[in-house]
């Protein structure tokens, strides 16, 4: 008997973004966006400050955990000139037919419309070609700007999980956010 090989990782296009797999040459890029205060702070599991070597370790991680079927995560660049603008991933619940949509957007790219058109291409991705039946987010209560994409990507805000996560030593507040995929396709643009 064969081990089926698994399908390579995805290259998505949108009208000005390209989502493909990071290579280690990203490393220092990652470091420099992700390392932000501004963007750890707002994500659950970004550290500040982000040291030498963090990038090239997740980079590496990342083949083996779409591989392994945990989770897909993708580079966020500009068509344009390739500039990496941030990271969008679904990380998947094993065999149930769901994901956790998450993501990150260097401050330079902020308020540029990134990750909303990401994250549709990504819901597409995931409904239509992997076939699930769900996709879920959330992001803390004091970063409402991520609730505005979500809802802005066809999430139905579910609840609220108050004191749910630790961040930096203070217990975080989450915002709930779903999709289903009859919800998507009848809210999203064909294609």
């Amino acid at each position: 008997m064969s081990e089926e090989r698994p399908a390579p990782i995805p290259l998505l296009t949108t009208a000005r973004l390209r989502l493909r797999p990071f290579t280690l040459l990203d490393a220092p890029e990652i470091q420099r966006l992700a390392g932000a205060p501004e963007v750890a702070s707002t994500t659950l599991r970004i550290p500040h400050p982000y040291l030498d070597g963090i990038a090239q370790a997740w980079v590496l991680s990342q083949r083996g955990a779409y591989e392994r079927g945990e989770e897909l995560t993708l580079a966020i660049t500009r068509l344009d000139d390739g500039a990496l603008v941030g990271a969008i991933g679904l990380a998947f619940a094993g065999d149930d037919p769901r994901a956790e949509l998450g993501y990150w957007i260097g401050v330079p790219y902020w308020g540029q419309g990134y990750a909303t058109e990401a994250a549709v291409a990504v819901l597409a991705h995931a409904f239509r070609t992997l076939g699930l039946a769900r996709v879920h987010a959330c992001h803390f209560a004091r970063n409402p700007a991520s609730g505005r994409v979500l809802r802005k990507i066809g999430m139905t805000h579910e609840g609220r999980q108050r004191r749910h996560v630790l961040k930096d030593g203070r217990l975080e507040d989450l915002e709930l956010y779903g999709v289903l995929r009859e919800e998507f396709e009848t809210t999203s643009s064909p294609g």
